[in-house]
């Protein structure tokens, strides 16, 4: 930690010799991002006083405009200046000139006696706004400066998209709000909304009415209710403040497939109408729309009409991802349909069912998007986006098919950090393929989703931030490709999100990792912390009750001495950075004892069985033993003869991981070692298809207390490959008492 705070700190000393002055040579970097077009330093600065009007033109939008300057230049510097309508010559002046070319294009001038913003239209001159307000001070300054400065700047490309996936996680409206807020700020223009999937439907849809009562919540493992859901006040609540700040909000309704939820609410929906319920993990379903019902696609248009007069952008994202194969095969319908329609086998169906949801949003005016799923079958309408995401041949399919497209693969933000630092997304461009280059028009650009499987309302941030300011870069400014610039710009851009409180994460590492110990010789767990920054503290409680930002902290390590419950969660002063975890230490006879077994479990899941520490369903957090294709058979040496009231043995069960619990444990005593009498073998049913992850504890109780000095448990796994795969068994701890 000591060598990255050095770094740290040799690069805010390089910020320091940044802006020390504004009558710096004309060469000297300003902070901005994503960098502009053409920048030219000018010489002094031009100082802002209270009192000083914005001229504006009289309209309604460049009204709202030069008031929106108005108001972040009193929020940032403390103050204020005055709004007026042309013909006014102010200190500020915003103005539509029809001599700056290109679309969202604008021109900002800042001399020691005036600042002016030109542009074609009311979207250059936003932008032109913004980039004035990355010039502002952070800090009052008496007066505020800007520094001198002439800049000519337009994007690269048309589509300069966020994706938010709140289905699987739920964001509040605040939340949300924020994001486009930030994006804006960054000059994103579309935010991609992904209100519907497997887990949750969360746009309120008033013909149908149990989407959101039923199909928005889910039963978690626990036991409880998760979910939520966008009455239509708040979308459109929220699209107007997008279309505020020059961000157009792409609606996406999930279809033929991650439908769960809808089917959930609506069991007709699928070509079997059996009731399910909503998905509490991840992954593709099989319960997906039914083809071949004309009544699917009433229910599906119903829904569209809705959705299309809630969102003015002339886009709809219909998905088309991730339809299982076989899900119509065994359907009397679909297959009668391909027959009548001449289409060929699923994909054909798939083809179909996209085409004609296209050509019923054209009659609505609008223009289907998809991923690049909707190429399949090959007679996709070269009138649909695609959205590009499994690689180059999808984009070379796409625009040899005459469609437009988006490219998201590249920056798929639910990325580990450490597969996808800020550096490797700048770094890499994949706009420089020369395949874009033969189609300059069909390229609209590109997108960056958060799928929020493990990405949270509290760990978003992270997931965007700083990572969004480098995609910006790439979709703003072809010939930005200094990374040592980037760098010290973004860094810059550190201070304003935290004014902002935007928990933005590490470069390149997580916000923290921990590691959790025990040592036998001096009965003593460890909390260890690889923190992603040194000023970040692990708030903790002992209680179970959520840590706050007034609760006892440590930073690297935290020692304990008796079983608890630990709770920790990481924060930066008083902003919480990720959800906390908890780490559970029980009371065992057996703490620290050898354990040998007759196959050792696997190297990556070697988690001890006797150290007091359980695991959660997230059976990569390091507190489970896991073997694959063979039983467990475990055996504990207590060191002398004990007395023993009962055994108890927990694993896990997660389908998506192919652990499964396993078909009996057998709990055996022993005094030597060699002769073993067998307590009790306890029956379990298995059910592979069960795709929630639980843990299951089977105990042995002693009717008459037990005294030996060896126990072992034996459990049985369930014997047969799963899809061709063989099974694991997962256990973290076995308690003797």
């Amino acid at each position: 930690m000591q060598r990255a705070l050095v770094v740290r700190l040799s690069i805010g000393m390089l910020f320091c010799l940044v802006g020390l002055s504004f009558t710096a040579p004309a060469h000297a970097q300003l902070d901005l991002v994503p960098e502009p077009q053409h920048v030219t330093r000018g010489q002094g600065v031009f100082e802002l006083e209270s009192g000083d009007r914005i001229t504006a033109p009289g309209d309604a939008r460049a009204q709202w405009i030069a008031g929106f300057l108005r108001d972040r230049i009193e929020q940032q510097t403390g103050v204020a200046l005055q709004v007026v309508a042309a013909p006014d010559y102010g200190k500020v002046v915003l103005r539509i000139d029809p001599s700056v070319h290109g679309d969202e294009a604008y021109r900002l001038d800042v001399t020691p006696r005036r600042v002016t913003i030109a542009a074609a239209d009311d979207r250059g001159l936003f932008w032109g706004v913004q980039t004035l307000r990355q010039l502002l001070p952070l800090q009052h300054e008496v007066p505020p400066t800007i520094p001198a400065v002439s800049i000519e700047d337009a994007p690269r490309y048309s589509w300069r998209g966020v994706m938010l996936d709140v289905s699987r996680h739920f964001y509040p409206v605040a939340f949300v709000k924020q994001q486009i807020a930030l994006a804006s700020y960054y000059k994103f223009n579309v935010f991609h909304w992904h209100l519907t999937d497997d887990q949750g439907w969360r746009i309120q849809i008033k013909r149908y009415p149990k989407l959101t009562s039923v199909g928005a919540w889910r039963t978690e493992a626990d036991g409880s209710r998760y979910g939520g859901f966008y009455t239509q006040k708040e979308i459109r609540e929220v699209v107007d403040y997008a279309r505020e700040r020059n961000v157009m909000v792409v609606p996406e309704i999930e279809m033929p497939g991650h439908t769960s939820a809808a089917i959930a609410a609506y069991p007709e929906l699928s070509c079997s109408g059996k009731p399910i319920t909503v998905p509490t993990t991840w992954g593709v379903f099989r319960d997906v729309d039914c083809v071949g019902k004309d009544s699917t696609f009433r229910f599906l248009d119903n829904v569209l009409d809705e959705v299309v007069k809630l969102f003015p952008s002339p886009y709809v994202h219909i998905g088309g991802d991730e339809v299982p194969e076989g899900v119509w095969a065994d359907c009397t319908s679909c297959q009668q349909l391909a027959k009548a329609k001449g289409l060929q086998g699923e994909a054909g169906l798939h083809s179909y069912f996209v085409n004609r949801i296209g050509a019923y949003l054209a009659g609505k005016g609008k223009t289907l998007v998809g991923w690049d799923e909707i190429l399949e079958g090959g007679q996709l309408s070269p009138r649909a986006i695609v959205e590009v995401w499994r690689g180059p041949e999808g984009a070379k399919q796409a625009l040899a098919n005459g469609n437009r497209i988006i490219l998201a693969g590249p920056f798929y933000l639910d990325t580990p950090i450490d597969r996808m630092t800020l550096e490797d997304l700048y770094r890499t461009d994949p706009f420089d393929d020369p395949l874009f280059a033969k189609y300059p028009k069909q390229v609209l650009g590109g997108e960056a989703p958060l799928w929020s499987e493990r990405a949270t309302p509290l760990n978003g941030d992270a997931r965007l931030y700083p990572r969004l300011m480098a995609i910006s870069e790439h979709l703003w400014n072809p010939a930005a490709h200094d990374w040592h610039s980037f760098l010290l710009r973004a860094r810059a851009q550190e201070a304003w999100l935290a004014s902002q409180r935007v928990a933005y994460g590490p470069e390149d590492e997580d916000i923290v990792d921990y590691r959790f110990i025990f040592n036998p010789t001096y009965k003593r767990w460890r909390i260890r912390a690889a923190r992603g920054f040194d000023d970040l503290l692990l708030h903790y409680t002992l209680d179970g009750s959520e840590p706050t930002a007034a609760s006892p902290s440590f930073g690297d390590v935290l020692d304990l001495y008796k079983p608890a419950t630990v709770t920790v969660a990481p924060f930066r002063g008083d902003v919480q950075y990720q959800a906390s975890r908890t780490f559970r230490i029980v009371q065992n006879l057996a703490l620290g004892d050898p354990v040998t077994f007759a196959a050792p479990p696997a190297a990556r899941y070697s988690a001890s069985l006797t150290d007091g520490i359980l695991g959660d369903i997230y059976l990569a957090d390091g507190g489970w033993a896991g073997w694959q294709g063979v039983d467990m058979d475990t055996t504990i040496d207590l060191g002398q003869p004990t007395v023993l009231h009962s055994i108890d043995a927990r694993f896990l069960q997660n389908m998506q991981a192919w652990v499964l619990l396993p078909r009996s444990v057998t709990f055996e005593a022993s005094n030597d070692g060699k002769n073993w009498t067998s307590l009790q073998t306890v029956p379990l049913t298995v059910d592979p298809g069960n795709m929630r992850p639980f843990i299951r504890d089977v105990t042995f109780s002693a009717s008459s207390p037990v005294t030996a000095r060896y126990v072992r448990v034996v459990a049985a796994r369930y014997g047969q490959p799963v899809n061709g795969i063989q099974t694991w068994i997962f256990s973290d701890e076995i308690i003797l008492k």
